[in-house]
């Protein structure tokens, strides 16, 4: 068998999609992963890393397309590293994310024959992101057909990262995933800082002043948020382009100034000022209000949180009179979700701001059987001296920790609800908990088209 070498250009049939969005070929059995690429397309390939086990390649030619492709409706795809399945039928994106989430259960959990329902679609594939973060870069990278634009726009960028890097930013007019009014936002901010002539930050030199623009939006009330992240406070600069962003666009409710002097290329100040407005929006998730500030999480996607969350509330077969545990409850969205179903919920989570804005909410929408404790799970958890008749868990894409699992398993509620980002870390937290638990079904939820990632929830029963 003849693996391929660095430098070769090959052909390849792409079979199916990994985890991570790329395709997978085979020559003689030897794997080539590739991005660009849909199962079923016939391509000329170049290989540019390889490995023991694996290569990977550079896509060259599309000999023969696959027909579950498309032509990608945005001039940055492929570049950008938002989206990585633009270029493929929306069905078929779906048919991948269950195959994905089978795939994790059967290898990574060693689990044969568990009922994968089809994945949920989510009703809108474009314009679904409620929030957005771009970057300042004084580096631009420009794509193959704007190279002409270099000697005059190199050091000006305002838009997304190439993946995998942080200093090449792509200088973008328009996402396809937020509102057109988002757009809108980005191209007046693009336009006025161009004219300040304050100079945007420069990730290797540090000097500069505009670093980061988040824009976070409320379909439920129709509102925007503006948080201009810059590297120091200089009032006499931000609050003129306040007034003209507002006068143009009239939808803008509040407008808030992040100011960080640290290196790190985060989005989020060390303090913050609210230049205009109260600081905070609010959405739905259902019929439930909550609180949005700048640097306070949300789920991107709101209208398909809601059928997450109708997915948990099925799941859990809820009579009213159970006792609830909800483990990583962030800003306490499923808590109040679940209340008025519920005698009582308790959330914990290790972020004291989430704590409080969980509160806040559950004020907002008149809940009272919602108790939160802040700290960590590991600690906190053993502390808790009932067994809750239903236990939720929704963990970070690393998944729980093992002394949390070993808690969970000692304190064995009736039914596991688990709500996973990662079909990895769900797969091997599930196969820990076989011994005790029946994996009843899989319910995979899309809450972000034209991406790998997916959702699931996981319906687990005492045995």
């Amino acid at each position: 068998m003849m693996k391929p070498q660095k430098g070769q250009t090959i052909e390849l049939y792409i079979e199916k999609m990994a985890y991570g969005g790329r395709g997978i070929g085979r020559v003689d059995g030897f794997v080539v992963f590739l991005r660009g690429v849909a199962p079923g397309d016939k391509v000329q390939v170049r290989v540019y890393k390889k490995k023991k086990t694996y290569a990977e390649a550079s896509l060259l030619e599309l000999i023969t397309p696959s027909p579950e492709r498309l032509q990608a409706p945005c001039p940055y795809s492929g570049y950008c590293g938002g989206c990585q399945w633009q270029h493929i039928q929306y069905a078929a994106q779906l048919s991948y994310k269950k195959e994905q989430v089978e795939e994790a259960i059967e290898h990574i959990g060693g689990l044969k024959d568990v009922k994968v329902r089809n994945v949920m679609p989510s009703e809108e594939v474009f314009g679904y992101r409620n929030k957005m973060e771009f970057s300042f870069s004084d580096r631009r990278w420009f794509l193959p057909h704007e190279l002409d634009k270099q000697a005059v726009e190199g050091n000006f960028a305002l838009g997304l990262h190439v993946p995998g890097t942080y200093q090449k930013v792509i200088d973008v007019e328009a996402c396809l995933l937020q509102q057109e009014t988002g757009n809108r936002i980005l191209r007046e901010v693009k336009r006025y800082v161009k004219k300040s002539g304050i100079p945007v930050y420069g990730l290797k030199s540090h000097d500069g002043f505009w670093r980061f623009l988040t824009i976070r939006y409320s379909r439920a009330f129709d509102e925007w948020m503006v948080n201009l992240v810059t590297s120091e406070e200089l009032p006499e600069v931000v609050y003129p382009m306040v007034s003209e962003l507002s006068q143009r666009i009239a939808k803008i409710k509040t407008v808030v100034n992040n100011i960080t002097g640290r290196k790190a290329s985060i989005a989020v100040g060390e303090r913050e000022g609210v230049l205009t407005g109260k600081g905070y929006i609010r959405d739905k998730i259902g019929p439930y209000t909550f609180q949005i500030s700048s640097n306070s999480f949300f789920q991107t996607n709101s209208l398909a949180a809601r059928q997450l969350y109708e997915k948990v509330a099925d799941y859990a077969e809820l009579k009213g009179s159970e006792t609830v545990l909800d483990l990583y409850s962030g800003t306490g969205t499923i808590p109040i979700f679940l209340a008025n179903r519920v005698k009582v919920i308790t959330g914990i989570e290790i972020s004291e701001s989430a704590v409080l804005d969980a509160r806040n909410n559950c004020k907002d929408n008149s809940i009272d059987n919602c108790r939160f404790i802040i700290g960590d799970i590991r600690e906190r958890l053993s502390a808790i001296t009932y067994k809750p008749d239903v236990l939720i868990i929704d963990p970070p894409r690393a998944g729980m920790h093992k002394h949390v699992l070993t808690q969970i398993l000692a304190l064995s509620p009736e039914k596991i609800i688990y709500i996973s980002c990662n079909p990895a870390t769900m797969a091997r937290d599930i196969s820990q908990l076989i011994p005790k638990y029946e994996l009843v079904e899989i319910q995979p939820v899309d809450m972000f088209p034209h991406t790998y990632h997916i959702e699931a929830v996981a319906k687990l029963w005492l045995r």
